[in-house]
């Protein structure tokens, strides 16, 4: 069994305490500090000032970031699919010669 671990996480000038699995720290630490520097980012290059805008357009970013990934996945799997069917009409076109 994992141990539970007790954390506070800074997002948006807030302290957020949570109790997680172990093996999450890591991960959860690492996304805290993406966001603060995606809030900063977007406070210094568009001059928002509002954290629940600023918040709605990190999570945007993220959000369509996941997306794009799953999308390109898609993409590179019916590519792959496409390759292995020709790959595999070929074959079966040497051996049944």
């Amino acid at each position: 069994m994992s141990e539970k671990l007790k954390i506070k996480l800074s997002i948006a000038n807030r302290v957020y305490p949570l109790t997680i699995e172990s093996s999450q720290e890591e991960g959860l630490r690492k996304a805290a500090k993406n966001i603060e520097a995606m809030i900063k980012q977007f406070e210094q290059s568009y001059s928002v000032r509002d954290k629940q805008d600023v918040l709605a357009m990190c999570a945007l970013q993220f959000a369509s970031q996941v997306e794009q990934k799953s999308i390109d996945k898609a993409n590179v799997n019916e590519h792959v699919e496409e390759k292995l069917n020709a790959l595999n009409d070929l074959l079966q076109s040497h051996l049944t010669s």
